[in-house]
């Protein structure tokens, strides 16, 4: 099967190197990928935005199946478009992507159904916003409304922070139309848990829990980033919460989704808090996330493709999804100086005998060369019987990895060793 992969950072390169294994797949391209992809698919310099020239690229090229993995192309309608020329995909339509293109539509979704999450109210004039904050718990949580490249969510710890954070979105627009419409809201404590999801509309199953670091520097200090690292399973993830989950979020969610017209095929990314009053939905997205997708597929046993044709077939239920019960850790090694300014187009060297281990997120081919583009430059992940083992792989791989000004954290996974002792 020849098989097309929208999107070019290291959750792209993740899924390419996990189709790699099926014995179905004949040929990938990565629209547009990276230099670091180019080793494992045909890199089309086509963006993942551009929908008229992905479908026109997929039916000139004979493409079987299609999967659209960011955010953007799938709130846009890309897979809709596709669908329509008549090749299947993986990824929801437009009318179901909404649940990440929209925290209003996704909050207002939450408590129709009763599923939990935090208590919220929804503002499209900045005057009201401001007076309702005069009142309003501290610390607090605004959130513009639409995509916002993960950035667009501000924890303010005094009122005039949180004042500053409306008249960012709502006055200066620094997310543009994503924040004509924002969402305040309750802010909550507990660990945090990622919980990636197969669903074909009827059936849910919850991949490997996973762990984030989202802060740019050690012990949890600095900048809010798209990710510095993940393990799994994520050791706050019982099976005792994870029944309450299925029985209060996923399923629930699944079929709130079915009740408004929206069937979402694909996957379904809960973003969860597990607070003193239970389990409570922080976010969806309505795609793999960026990087726990690096730590979660490493696990999987069973064929990806088949479990993505699966979701889109309607047939997920007498499909094998199996992962395995070991650890994965996942280190983000990015450029000194994300999220804010960094330089790039330092050459990068990765030694063969760990390739396989690395997924590559910021980076070109220039001549031959590997040069560093982006912010975060590339995942390096390790599998091991016990976390403790997994995390010093990866940083032994790490070591190996050389470029100018690289910059990652050194903590990866030193929460998750210590939940484990409590």
């Amino acid at each position: 099967m020849n098989i097309l992969v929208v999107g070019g950072g290291g959750r792209e390169h993740a899924l390419i190197k996990k189709l790699k294994q099926s014995e179905k797949v004949t040929k990938i391209y990565a629209l547009p990928g990276n230099g670091g992809i180019a080793a494992d698919a045909e890199c089309v310099d086509i963006g993942a935005k551009d929908i008229p020239a992905i479908v026109d690229f997929a039916v000139n090229n004979s493409i079987d199946y299609a999967v659209v993995a960011p955010d953007d192309p799938l709130v846009l309608g890309a897979v809709d478009a596709l669908e329509e020329k008549g090749i299947p995909c993986f990824g929801p339509r437009a009318n179901a992507a909404i649940i990440e293109g929209s925290k209003v539509f996704s909050k207002n979704l939450m408590k129709k159904y009763g599923i939990p999450t935090a208590e919220y109210e929804v503002f499209d004039d900045m005057d009201a916003a401001l007076k309702y904050l005069e009142t309003a718990p501290i610390p607090t949580v605004i959130k513009a409304d639409g995509l916002a490249l993960g950035k667009g969510v501000i924890i303010a710890q005094t009122r005039d922070e949180a004042k500053d954070a409306v008249r960012s979105m709502m006055q200066d627009k620094v997310f543009g139309k994503s924040g004509d419409h924002i969402v305040i809201e309750e802010f909550l404590t507990g660990p945090e848990v990622s919980v990636l999801s197969f669903t074909d509309g009827k059936t849910v199953v919850p991949m490997i829990s996973s762990m984030d670091h989202k802060r740019a520097g050690d012990n949890d200090t600095g900048l809010n980033t798209g990710g510095m690292g993940t393990v799994a399973p994520n050791p706050y993830y019982t099976e005792d919460i994870a029944k309450v989950c299925m029985e209060k979020i996923f399923r629930p969610t699944v079929d709130a989704m079915n009740a408004e017209g929206r069937s979402f095929k694909g996957c379904l990314y809960f973003g969860l808090m597990l607070t003193p009053k239970g389990p409570k939905v922080i976010e969806y997205n309505c795609r793999f996330g960026d990087p726990e997708t690096q730590v979660v597929l490493p696990l999987l046993e069973s064929d990806l493709l088949t479990i993505m044709q699966a979701t889109t077939n309607g047939t997920l239920a007498g499909t094998e999804v199996k992962f395995s019960s070991k650890n994965a850790c996942c280190v983000i090694m990015a450029s000194e100086g994300y999220p804010t300014s960094y330089e790039k187009g330092y050459e990068m060297t990765v030694p063969d005998d760990i390739a396989d281990s690395v997924y590559v997120a910021g980076a070109t081919l220039k001549n031959g060369k590997l040069l560093t583009n982006g912010g975060r430059v590339l995942g390096v992940t390790s599998v091991a019987d016990t976390l403790e083992d997994a995390i010093k792989l990866s940083y032994g791989k790490v070591e190996k990895i050389k470029f100018g000004n690289a910059y990652y954290r050194h903590d990866i996974g030193k929460r998750a060793l210590e939940a484990y002792k409590e």
